[in-house]
Order: C-alpha cells, then structure tokens, then sequence
C-alpha cells in the first residue's frame, strides 16, 4: 500500500516550512503567509527506483559569455530625463520595472506621460488599466497632453486577453496597472492575493524575458510603506522604484530600491501640477524661499538626497513664553537633534532658550535627516536670537558634537559646488573638508566668530 502524503505548509514570504498550520511565520515573522500544499514527489519515490537522475538534453546549447551580444541589454531613453536618472539612462529591453507609491501619488499619472513620450518617437506602447475605464483615462490623457495615435489602452483584468492584446499589437512597451488587479485564469485566489499576485508576475516576466518586450508594472503599498504581496515579486522583476510625495507638497520623488542595471542611490524630483506630472531638473529653487538678501533666523544648508545635492533653507524663531515649559516645534528636521543643538549653543557658546519657545522648520516642505544641517540650525538659531542676518549667499554645512565641535560630513566639496552653481559665494565648512575658497570652522564658537554673531549670544545670555 502506497503511503498516505501529509500535506505541509510553506511561507510565501521566506519559503520556511511547516508541517501545521501557523499564524505567524517564526522565520520571518510575516502573519498570514503560511500556505498549505503537498510536498513535490521525486520520480524515484513513484517508481521505485533509486538510480541517479538523468539530464535533459536542452533545446539550444550554452554559450560563451564573450560571444553573448552586448547590445541587446543596451537601454533606450524614456523621454523622461528624472525617470532615465534613477533607471541608469533609460529602460533594457525585456525589464521588468515594478513602480509602487501610495494612492494619489501620481503613479498613472507618470506612466501615462511615459507611454506618451514613448509613442512620440514612433514606436507602439500598450497601456493595460485594470483599475479604471477606458474613458476615465482617455480624460486624464487629454488633460495632461498625452494622446497620441501610437499610444494603445485597454482596460483588461484577464492577464490572458492581456496576453492576446500583446499578440495583436505587437508593442514595444508594455505598462500594466496594477499588478495587484490582474487575475491569472486557472490560479486559485482572489485578484491581488499571494497566490494570483505571484502568478501573474511570474507570466509577465516570462513575457519579457522571451520577446525582449519591456514592461512596467504598478504596484500597491501597504500602510508601512512595503509593496504589497509576497516578497517574491521584488525578487522577480528587474527594478524597483518607489515613488514618494507628502499630500501638503506637490514635491514628489521617485526613488530606486533595487536596480539590476545601475546604481540605487539616484533620485529624481518631480512635481505634481494641474497639467500632470513634470519633471524638476533643478529642485532647490522649491527650497529657498530667499536667494539673496535673507532675514535674520534662516540660514541654507546643502543636503544629500542619495548621491544628489539639494540645497535647503532652515528657519529659526524665538519667541517669550509665558509658560513655564517652552514649545519646541521641529518641523522636516530629526525632532531628536534640535533640542540636542540648543543645549550645544547654551553651554558652549552662551546662548540659553530655556526660557523661549523654539520654532524651527524647513522651506517647501524638505525633509532632511542626516546631521549635516546641524551647524546650520545652529547659526539660523542664533541668527534669529540676535535679530541679525547671515551673510549674505553662504551655505552652511557640518554636523554639530556635543563638545562644541564640528564634525566633518561627507561629499563636502560635491555640496559646496552645487551652492556655487546655484550663485552662492561663500560657504562654512567643518575644519579638514579641504574645499577650496571655504571657510573651515572646528568649534560652535568659530562658527558664530564667521557670521559676525561672535559675543553676542553671550551677551544676550548675560542680560537674560
């Protein structure tokens, strides 16, 4: 008598096995993702025979890697320069581009121009919309300029007449939104779950791979920010991007996660307007409201924004308290390094905001998170505690220790020469950066010795 199989349960996230039921995995602690299938049957365990296994003779032989054409993974521009940033120079023919961004963050929008842009240079792209009618994207198209007669849509949840619309139209691009509402026919589950979301990615990275077709597919987040679905559709698709916008900004980024074909630290800036999505070669006009003679309490930081220079306005403001717990309002700062800069500048250089309220905040809604704009909280802090401006066009730059000293940052001298670029002449920079026509500062005192507020935050803290 045969042997009666016992059924296991694997997860869709980490691939741990279980041979009951568990609500959450141990291994990567995913809830829900156990699944429970039949373990695979070897030919021997059927047979009865315990010979060793035999190969099959494949279909074409292999081939040295020198005599494998390097032109067919060679990438064709967009049309979008922001887009062909982060991508490396535009999309490889048979990719597969997974784009995930919260609801209403302009994703359709985007992809809607990059089919427009693609038909524009002659060739045929096919827009899948298993989200929206025919017609309510015929309207947005018409609003933000993109019709064109090389430009094919159809709405279609079934990735089989997905499939025969691709053998009709025979197109060179391929966008699918989403992933998540895409049903594969004989796949158990409903559209957007583990089983049908790994179905249909599977499919339509074959597709890509056998016809040199590329395809951009959209997809669901959940509310932490991941991609919605099992893991496994971020290992088998090419690219990542993930597309990121606050609702109070119309700022919007577009950032890689993974990228077979170039780097992960790019971004590119876009913004979202009536007319669509457009594309911001230079975003740190957004983040200065002033390019020349500034008010006292703001001073321009450069930040990083991966391997991309932006440069960022901090403004500071003091006000009496009549309470005996003064406000510390942060707004897109490390709310953990403000008050961290204040008690620097009250013990090393005298000046006490114990008894204020400390509002600080950036320009156009900019968030930045590394300790490089420390040095400048400082200064727009004091500027502010004076009642007396910076110098006029000069960035700030350094990390702020609680010694009173000024650590160096990385890509100093790639961040001054975006300052100059943009106009500004002068620059304060932690001692050792070694940028030419900067100065170098290595204490909060020397620092505040640079901008002409040397003595009198101690003075203030004197008469207070």
């Amino acid at each position: 008598m045969a042997k009666k199989q016992r059924s296991v349960h694997v997860c869709s996230d980490c691939g741990y096995s279980s041979p009951k039921w568990l609500g959450r995995c141990p291994e990567c602690g995913a809830w829900g993702t156990l699944n429970e299938s039949l373990p695979a049957v070897s030919a021997a365990t059927v047979t009865g025979i315990s010979s060793s296994p035999t190969g099959l003779t494949p279909t074409s032989p292999a081939t040295a890697i020198t005599k494998i054409d390097a032109n067919a993974a060679v990438s064709s521009p967009t049309g979008i320069s922001e887009l062909d940033r982060v991508l490396g120079n535009g999309i490889v023919p048979g990719s597969v581009v997974l784009l995930a961004g919260e609801p209403g963050v302009g994703k359709s929008t985007l992809l809607l121009e990059v089919a427009s842009r693609w038909a524009t240079t002659g060739r045929t792209a096919l827009y899948i919309t298993a989200e929206e009618s025919a017609g309510q994207v015929r309207l947005r198209a018409e609003r933000t300029g993109a019709l064109h007669d090389s430009l094919f849509l159809a709405a279609e949840s079934n990735l089989d007449v997905v499939f025969g619309h691709v053998d009709q139209l025979k197109p060179s691009l391929l966008i699918v939104d989403s992933v998540q509402t895409l049903q594969a026919p004989g796949v158990e589950g409903v559209a957007g779950g583990v089983a049908q979301s790994r179905a249909v990615t599977a499919a339509l990275t074959s597709l890509a791979k056998t016809r040199g077709l590329p395809i951009i597919l959209v997809g669901h987040v959940t509310k932490d920010g991941q991609v919605a679905g099992p893991r496994v559709l971020e290992h088998l698709v090419d690219v990542v991007l993930n597309f990121e916008g606050d609702r109070h900004s119309s700022l919007r980024m577009l950032r890689g996660i993974k990228n077979r074909f170039g780097a992960t630290d790019e971004v590119g800036c876009f913004e979202q307007r009536a007319e669509g999505i457009v594309e911001i070669p230079d975003p740190s006009g957004l983040f200065l409201s002033h390019r020349d003679a500034a008010p006292d309490g703001t001073a321009v930081t450069v930040a990083m924004d991966g391997v991309r220079p932006i440069l960022a306005e901090v403004q500071a403001l003091l006000v009496d308290s009549p309470s005996k717990n003064p406000r510390r309002a942060v707004t897109g700062l490390d709310s953990t390094r403000v008050p961290m800069v204040l008690a620097v500048l009250s013990a090393r250089a005298g000046l006490d905001s114990a008894a204020k309220e400390v509002y600080i905040a950036t320009v156009g809604g900019m968030r930045i998170a590394e300790p490089a704009s420390d040095l400048a909280v400082a200064l727009a802090t004091a500027s502010a505690a004076a009642a007396r401006p910076l110098p006029e066009s000069t960035v700030i730059i350094g990390e702020v220790g609680l010694a009173g000293e000024i650590r160096r940052v990385p890509n100093v001298a790639r961040r001054v020469q975006e300052a100059r670029r943009l106009g500004f002449s002068h620059a304060i920079v932690p001692k050792g950066s070694e940028v030419a026509g900067a100065r170098e500062v290595g204490t909060i005192a020397q620092a505040l010795e640079a901008v002409g507020l040397s003595g009198v935050a101690r003075g203030r803290s004197r008469q207070s």
